[in-house]
């Protein structure tokens, strides 16, 4: 069964996908603070990310400095 909840817990700065409701049978580090979570089968059932305001917030930096940059560039060319 398919059911996606999103949910952030302030007090330890985790942000939770899960994308079904299948008890978790294993992990897998995707990144440093970021793992994907998986079923028996090894479907990812949902993701995890630690210290959640930061990568979100240098995730959204990093693209929008890459987009600034990408237009400041077809504007001199």
């Amino acid at each position: 069964m398919r059911k996606t909840h999103l949910a952030y817990f302030e007090d330890s700065d985790v942000l939770h996908l899960a994308i079904s409701d299948e008890p978790e049978a294993g992990s897998v580090e995707l990144s440093p603070n970021v793992t994907a979570e998986l079923n028996e089968r090894g479907e990812l059932i949902g993701i995890e990310i630690l210290n959640a305001s930061a990568y979100l917030r240098d995730s959204i930096l990093e693209t929008a400095q890459a987009r600034m940059l990408r237009l400041a560039g077809t504007k001199t060319a």
